[in-house]
């Protein structure tokens, strides 16, 4: 244990047999003379951490007295060095994340070092979720089929991974088939406290996906990080963070009959979009918050990332000990983790008054209505008997607005496909049950598999050309739908199950039919998906989908039978049942005391029990199956198209080579809009043949069939970096608009000075080759969504070294430093459009020459094809003195490799 002149070691009350040792706060309280017991909740646990872990060197007692005395309203300059108690990992993230420790030790043993010294300090969990695509459904084998292509597909990845396990002590992994990685986490690897060396503490972490946050619904400190600063955190790095804000959010009344946990995500969702609390700590209080069931508060806290909050934290209560007795926790381990909380004064829900927060936010959920997100983004919630109306709206703007280059008069057009299936603008194309977000909760999953009860029985059917699915967050799902014998209603409806994965929810929908492809292309259907997830960005459910839609469960079945969109289920009916007789939602929305009467069946600690012994038990034949795993302590990187070296230890040496003094003469690689996503700049869907991605996987010898996914190919640098920027419905401002409005869109560019129209992927290559620098320009929440690392990996590839923009989402702006890409704000009413940058300017960046300090200004010069001059202040958003160390290094991987080559 690290050693701690504060000298807080205390005993605790396990049992009436068994007492433990802890780091007290309270005792810290009382040594410091500061308020602590004021503290937000999630702040003191973070300082658990810093306390525990002080150890005079990268943390020390300072840090910790900083931490204590934290104030609701001060200025954040303080740097936190957090020091985790394990990591977790999805497989699209985590097979480049064990890439890089690969080929940390190809370094460590090129330079005569112990390969042995590149090991994980904390335990690492990657489960296997992303991959898994809907490609068979509505048949009763579907799951079977599905799995066994997701293994034809995946087999090198899957290699891969094996060898990570025997070639790592602390690495871990849950096999394909047991559910989402979020939804595992929440019922099987948090375990409440750990016990090291004879002395407890909680549970804390960092994953990389931004909805780790669903851990925060039971009391665990954790968020979504990119794999690189994962990775930094696994080898003994502490995660570095500024001191947060926390806003406090106190929940007050009750929901009213009828409105569901996603009802209430959604409305929370779009409160503190418009709150901005983008990179502050969100901590949940109140009356509200007590009566609020656990697995409706991890419904909550794994949207955070959709409110843009670093957490979405709720403390640790009664409800959160009956949620580890449902799930088969053991009763030591209960006893521990309740035992502990209430030592540490942490046990309980605050109430209003209590807790010193930076601001606080109100919401009575008795005001919650039921309600759906879209068509683009997950803030952008509509009422229910709205959702017609806001159709049409969109529509009706001009088109340079509307994003979908369609009028209003287009709206009630049909078109028939080459499978004579009639199509309109609005039409229900994808019905999908999934995510983290929802499956995980049951009161929603029975209330789904009560309406289909109800609607069968009505004489409702979703119609044959509608994908629909059903991929729960956990096999456990299936259990209780089963046992409550609502699972055969949900499959007459075609919510068969069909794989336990995001699925949907990421992009792995599978694709639709040719002939109804082909419809949609050609006459600009606006077509549209429902999903229950958190996810609904352009071009990610699916490309040719350009309307998406997040609800419950139960409202994803309404839509599906009712087939459009633009059908107002408020007042019209869902569809014709028996003789013809009008089915409206009313009849066959289920009510509060029938799903109560089920819930039962969804907390069976026996289920739980068997189901996650298996992970290591009784994994399934095809894990096991899987052969030609290499061994050894050294990865030989065989020749694969899923896995390759990395390039960024390329030319490595243990002193650093100067940092830039500042670029000259940069090119702008593009030029963007608001709200560009970590899906916009590296997409996880299909790879198009026409694509610099698709070209490379066919001159490798990869045929079309055999293409996957850019997120199942995170493994190879040479995909990734030519699907960076590629996603179908990107817009590059560079390129001019139409007489309409409409923008032609996908990855492309105008390479300068000739103006020629080609992929940005291949003008990046050129200025590379030219030693011409480059720029991506954009406005406010650049970097939104994902926690992908490959937005920051394939940007530094391209050679992009700075990105300008109105605001940083937190984990991209974190990612790029860690890459060593410069993130730089623009300030005051500084914009793209109001510095008129077309893209055919050059740049210089000034004003970072010598010592590099945290968030300091720089300026951006810009020199305009007229010969006119312009400077701009602008901002560096390198944030604190370790992240100055990361640049001043290449980026964090280098930096930690290096820390670890010289011990």
């Amino acid at each position: 244990m690290s050693r701690n002149t504060l000298n807080t070691l205390k005993e605790f009350k396990i049992s009436d047999s068994k007492k433990g040792k802890f780091y007290s706060l309270p005792a810290l309280e009382k040594k410091l003379g500061v308020n602590i017991s004021r503290l937000p909740v999630s702040i003191r646990i973070v300082l658990e951490s810093v306390l525990r872990n002080c150890d005079g060197k990268k943390v020390t007692e300072e840090h910790v007295k900083q931490l204590a005395g934290w104030g609701a309203t001060a200025a954040r300059t303080d740097e936190i060095p957090f020091v985790v108690a394990r990591v977790v990992l999805q497989d699209f993230t985590g097979v480049p994340l064990l890439a890089d420790l690969a080929a940390m030790r190809n370094v460590a043993a090129s330079l005569g070092k112990n390969a042995k010294n590149i090991e994980p300090l904390v335990p690492v969990d990657l489960v296997v979720d992303h991959s898994v695509q809907i490609d068979h459904f509505r048949e009763k084998k579907a799951l079977d089929l599905n799995m066994k292509l997701e293994f034809q597909r995946n087999n090198e990845r899957y290699q891969f991974m094996k060898w990570g396990m025997q070639a790592f002590d602390t690495f871990g992994v849950v096999p394909p088939g047991f559910g989402i990685v979020h939804q595992v986490n929440l019922e099987y690897l948090a375990r409440g406290v750990h016990k090291k060396d004879s002395v407890y503490y909680p549970d804390t972490l960092v994953g990389t996906d931004s909805h780790t946050t669903m851990i925060n619904g039971i009391g665990v400190v954790g968020w979504g990080v990119g794999g690189i600063e994962a990775e930094a955190g696994m080898l003994g790095q502490p995660v570095y963070f500024l001191t947060p804000d926390v806003v406090g959010v106190n929940l007050t009344g009750q929901l009213r009959e009828g409105v569901t946990a996603t009802d209430l995500v959604l409305t929370i969702t779009e409160l503190l979009r418009k709150a901005k609390v983008v990179g502050k700590f969100v901590e949940f209080f109140g009356e509200g918050t007590a009566s609020l069931s656990l697995t409706d508060r991890a419904t909550i806290a794994n949207m955070a990332p959709e409110y843009g909050a670093t957490m979405g934290f709720f403390p640790v209560d009664d409800a959160t000990i009956e949620y580890f007795e449902g799930t088969g926790r053991s009763k030591a381990e209960i006893d521990a983790f309740a035992g502990y909380f209430k030592a540490q004064n942490l046990y309980g829900i605050p109430k209003a008054g209590d807790i010193d927060y930076t601001t606080v936010v109100e919401l009575d959920l008795a005001t919650v209505a039921p309600s759906l997100a879209g068509p683009k983004r997950p803030q952008d919630r509509i009422e229910i008997g709205n959702v017609k109306a806001n159709f049409a709206e969109l529509f009706s703007k001009p088109i340079a607005e509307n994003g979908f280059n369609k009028k209003v008069e287009d709206l009630d057009a049909t078109y028939t496909n080459a499978d004579g299936v009639k199509l309109q603008n609005g039409d229900v194309l994808i019905a999908a049950i999934t995510s983290c977000t929802n499956t995980s909760n049951p009161s929603v999953m029975l209330a789904a598999g009560l309406l289909a009860k109800k609607a069968v029985e009505a004489g409702l059917k979703v119609p044959a050309h509608i994908k629909t699915s059903l991929a729960p967050g956990s096999r456990v799902v299936t259990e209780y739908l089963e046992a409550a014998g609502l699972l055969p209603y949900l499959e007459k409806l075609g919510f068969g199950v069909t794989a336990y994965g995001c699925t949907t929810c990421i992009g792995n929908a599978g694709d639709l039919t040719p002939a109804m492809n082909e419809a949609i292309v050609k006459n600009d259907v606006v077509a549209s998906a429902v999903l229950s997830g958190n996810r609904n960005f352009e071009a990610r459910i699916h490309p040719n989908i350009r309307s998406n839609f997040l609800a419950s469960p139960p409202l994803v079945v309404a839509y599906a039978i009712a087939g459009n969109m633009t059908r107002d289920l408020m007042t019209e009916p869902v569809g014709k049942g028996k003789g013809g007789k009008d089915i409206y939602l009313g009849d066959i929305w289920p009510t509060s005391q029938e799903v109560a009467k089920l819930m039962k069946f969804a907390m069976n600690a026996k289920t739980f029990k068997a189901n996650y012994a298996d992970v290591k038990g009784a994994p399934g034949k095809l894990w096991e199956a899987i052969k030609g795993v290499a061994g050894g302590e050294v990865y030989n990187w065989p020749k694969s198209t899923y896995i390759a070296e990395p390039p960024f230890f390329q030319d490595f040496t243990m002193v650093p080579k100067a940092a830039a003094t500042g670029i000259t003469g940069a090119r702008a690689l593009g030029v963007f809009g608001d709200s560009i996503t970590t899906d916009h700049i590296s997409p996880a869907g299909s790879i198009k043949e026409s694509s610099p991605a698709g070209k490379w996987l066919i001159a490798n010898g990869v045929l079309k069939a055999d293409f996957n996914s850019y997120g199942s190919r995170r493994g190879n640098h040479e995909i990734m970096m030519r699907g960076t920027f590629a996603n179908v419905r990107i817009k590059n401002l560079m390129i001019p608009a139409t007489p309409d409005g409409s923008r032609i869109e996908g990855g492309i560019t105008l390479f300068q000075p000739s103006g020629e129209e080609t992929s940005i992927y291949d003008a990046a290559m050129q200025y590379v080759k030219d030693g011409v620098p480059t720029m991506v320009f954009a406005g406010e929440e650049y970097g939104t969504g994902s926690s992908r690392d490959w937005a920051a990996k394939g940007t530094q590839l391209l050679g992009v070294k700075a990105v300008f923009a109105r605001s940083f989402e937190r984990i991209h702006r974190s990612n790029l430093v860690g890459m060593g890409v410069l993130p730089l704000q623009f300030l005051g009413t500084d914009s793209v459009q109001t510095l008129g940058i077309t893209g055919n300017e050059t740049f210089d960046l000034k004003g970072i020459d010598g010592e590099i300090k945290p968030q300091q200004d720089a300026t951006l010069v810009i020199h305009r094809a007229n010969g006119e001059t312009k400077e701009v202040k602008v901002l560096l958003r390198i944030d604190t003195p370790i992240e100055v160390d990361y640049y001043k290094h290449g980026g964090i991987l280098p930096f930690v490799l290096r820390q670890l080559l010289a011990a």
